[in-house]
């Protein structure tokens, strides 16, 4: 281990302990599994807030359609994230696969915030440690919640709001780092919407549907006043 590439992990530890040992508590809690699937989904999905979604609308049985919609609108900032972060990857080789797959929100922080050197060789393999440490620390969080989940008796009533209260934290930092309300209230609006008019099982689809369409038609609008107030000082 890199004493050193692990010291600079340290934060992400500390969070990924405890918010994985919550998803292992949360799966054991909520569906009917053996409880060394929770750590595998950690190896094969990785995706943090996305799992512990995936198993909140399994629980509720959701369609799988409607699963793959939620965690793919939810991990689609990683996207962008990839995208800035091309010219770093490019000549990585093997481990250029799982750069990408291990990509995070706290991982993209550590990767571009660094001090980094010219050795491009060296920096790719230390950005590969450190996805690799992050991943492990969320599969040990995954596997000790499950096990405990599993094999100690606790009342583990409430647990599922776990989800509720990390996307409650999300919206605050997005406003905050947006200052915008809009996308917030037309979130809102969309899922309303969504309940009143459409069926259990299409609600999901329907408010991303619906806050999608309206946040498109806000970005036309503010981009053709941008370019009609440029075009009146030109």
């Amino acid at each position: 281990m890199n004493a050193a590439l692990f010291r600079k992990t340290l934060p992400i530890l500390f969070g990924y302990l405890p918010l994985g040992m919550a998803f292992g508590v949360l799966f054991t809690a909520q569906l009917d599994y053996a409880w060394w699937i929770a750590p595998v989904m950690g190896l094969t999905i990785f995706a943090g807030a996305g799992q512990i979604l995936a198993v909140s609308l399994i629980a509720a049985k959701a369609g799988m359609l409607e699963v793959f919609v939620a965690m793919f609108v939810l991990n689609a900032r990683h996207l962008f994230y990839g995208l800035s972060l091309l010219g770093q990857f490019r000549g990585a080789g093997w481990r250029k696969a799982y750069l990408i797959f291990g990509l995070t929100d706290e991982t993209y922080s550590l990767l571009t915030s660094r001090t980094r050197t010219g050795e491009r060789r060296e920096e790719q393999r230390k950005d590969f440690l450190i996805t690799l440490y992050n991943q492990a620390y969320w599969v040990i969080g995954c596997a000790l919640g499950a096990w405990l989940g599993d094999n100690v008796s606790f009342d583990s009533t409430g647990i599922e709001f776990a989800l509720v209260a990390l996307f409650i934290v999300l919206a605050i930092e997005q406003l905050k780092s947006l200052g915008e309300q809009l996308p917030l209230w037309i979130g809102a609006l969309a899922a309303g919407v969504a309940l009143l008019a459409l069926p259990p099982d299409n609600q999901l689809i329907g408010a991303v549907v619906l806050a999608t369409i309206a946040l498109l038609l806000q970005y036309l609008k503010r981009r053709n006043h941008d370019a009609l107030q440029e075009g009146q000082h030109g």
